[in-house]
């Protein structure tokens, strides 16, 4: 759940259960739950906790927690704001202020409810809190995770997200009592709202994931069955203490993810690729193709476009490459960015994209929409895989050919990976400048092979030397990106495609990374070089007012 604060601020709120995790606080986030207790109590003076959505209740402490922390020095990270706002919902939950008294209610279990809320005193420590004052912890515990698996398996996911809270959580209770009826489970009223809330908490989000989904730190997301899930933290892995229950539990959160999209993940179609509502890429793999259990990897959706300035600041590349790379986006040079998986190729696209002219109409391409461009014309495409009936595919190929017929200024590919290679080829080759794409290979030569093996796929029979002339014309610039061992990724070589030489491209590298040793703190150390050569694209870069900036820069 995302809910916005009184300064506009976006605080991402966890979306599990009503118990926190027993996991310790730090310090400094049981200081501040300590010091929002009264700002808190006096935001619900006069209303009744109990009657108001555990959405509202995050959204009023949120805004609460965003005035209390403006203008204050604070070492709270994205995590620590959930679990604070997640305590308080549950300290709210206990003590219930502006709430009468009401008599004992009958229950099914040893415990007695009490008569009433408990004062509302101190927070309790992480050890957590009763859900509700007449509700056994234990007991509901026991239920969700005997019955948990069984109703969410009888809920149409796709169905269930355009309800509203009222309506799902009717559905839900009806469900959870057959399931509960099924097992020869009792309940009483107060504990199956408890767990009604419990399960109505894991329907809109993804469980487990949901704070590392919220930690903008974290670049990747990978599940490697129930007990393992790793995150990706400034370039390096590292293993976190999330978990699901078992197999099933991984699953259901698949199933939730690819219903979101109108797909469905099961045996038949055991590999699936979305995108999430914010935008984030998923890959999704299950038996019997994943031999130990499902497999869900997540490329999250970056919040803030990077741009050359910041690359540069950050040490991704040096001033004079960046100040080279604008000009030649500017002057409309055809350019391809090559790497690694992960190394970085979609953000310096999304970089480089930002010197495009907002005058011009761009068309992207891609396989999972991720491109974040900034300009007012833009037409974004997506492709589309078969249906279960194998029928309804549209490729990459399809889209581009369908592009050239839109009146593009420029067309951006996310990554050229096939046969849609000679038509963007062809495309380069006749109008289209200023085209810019990514594909996955090592260095700028062997980049230079993969398009020439590319277009071999599409089954058209051309001689080596005429598919190399055709990349030769067409290309102008390959930008290689590299992840490194220390997990800072850089822009290692800046290559001009010059011409041909017999059956040979000839290219000349502009700029390249030269490593020169690591540090104390394990960073590497190295050196953008500029080798001094004359660009071939000076005079194109002329035509548009840059060459002295450009030959400055070199």
């Amino acid at each position: 759940m995302r809910t916005e604060g009184g300064d506009g601020k976006i605080i991402s709120i966890a979306t599990g259960g009503p118990i926190a995790t027993t996991r310790a606080r730090r310090p400094d986030v049981a200081a501040w739950r300590d010091r929002l207790q009264p700002a808190v109590l006096a935001a619900f003076a006069g209303r009744d906790v109990a009657e108001l959505p555990r959405w509202q209740l995050a959204q009023v402490i949120g805004e609460v927690l965003v005035a209390e922390l403006e203008g204050t020095s604070h070492d709270l990270n994205l995590l620590d704001r959930r679990n604070l706002i997640t305590d308080l919902i549950n300290w709210l939950a206990l003590c219930r202020p502006g709430r009468p008294p009401e008599p004992a209610a009958a229950t099914s279990t040893a415990e007695p409810a009490p008569a009433g809320p408990v004062p509302c005193g101190p927070l309790p420590g992480p050890e957590g809190l009763p859900r509700s004052a007449g509700a056994s912890r234990k007991t509901v515990d026991q239920a969700k995770t005997a019955v948990a698996a069984k109703v969410l398996e009888r809920i149409d996911i796709g169905a269930a997200a355009k309800l509203s809270r009222g309506e799902l959580q009717g559905e839900i209770g009806e469900i959870a009592r057959e399931v509960l009826a099924e097992n020869d489970l009792r309940l009483n009223q107060r504990e199956l709202g408890d767990l009604v809330d419990l399960l109505l908490y894991d329907m809109p989000g993804l469980g487990p994931l949901e704070p590392l989904l919220g930690d903008d730190t974290v670049n990747d997301i990978m599940v490697n069955g129930p007990k393992q899930v790793y995150v990706e933290r400034r370039g390096k892995l590292e293993r976190t203490e999330v978990e699901f229950r078992d197999d099933d539990h991984v699953l259901q959160i698949a199933t939730r993810i690819v219903s979101l999209v109108g797909r469905r993940i099961d045996e038949k179609t055991p590999l699936v690729d979305a995108r999430l509502l914010d935008g984030s890429r998923v890959n999704i793999i299950i038996p019997p193709l994943a031999i130990d259990g499902p497999s869900i990897s997540i490329r999250k959706f970056a919040k803030l476009a990077i741009t050359l300035d910041v690359m540069v600041a950050q040490a991704n590349v040096s001033a004079a490459m960046a100040t080279v790379l604008k000009v030649a986006a500017r002057s409309r040079l055809n350019i391809l960015i090559s790497g690694g998986t992960g190394s970085g190729k979609t953000t310096l696209l999304n970089a480089m994209s930002q010197m495009i002219d907002v005058a011009e109409r761009v068309v992207t391409i891609e396989d999972a929409a991720e491109l974040q461009l900034q300009q007012p014309h833009v037409v974004r495409l997506e492709t589309r895989p078969a249906n279960l009936e194998g029928e309804g595919e549209i490729t990459m190929r399809e889209l581009v050919k369908n592009a050239l017929r839109m009146r593009p200024d420029r067309i951006i590919l996310g990554e050229v990976r096939g046969a849609e290679a000679v038509d963007m080829l062809q495309a380069m080759n006749t109008g289209h400048d200023g085209s810019l794409g990514t594909v996955h290979a090592n260095n700028p030569r062997e980049a230079l092979t993969r398009l020439e093996n590319m277009v071999g796929l599409a089954g058209i029979n051309l001689p080596a030397k005429a598919v190399r002339t055709q990349i030769a014309s067409a290309l102008d610039l390959i930008v290689q990106v590299s992840r490194m061992r220390d997990g800072m990724r850089r822009i290692v070589a800046v290559t001009e495609v010059v011409g041909m030489e017999g059956d040979i491209i000839t290219t000349q590298d502009l700029f390249t990374f030269e490593f020169e040793g690591e540090d104390a703190d394990g960073r590497l150390r190295g050196t953008f070089k500029s080798t001094g050569l004359r660009p071939n694209f000076a005079p194109k870069a002329d035509y548009f007012g840059l060459e002295r900036v450009l030959l400055e820069a070199m």
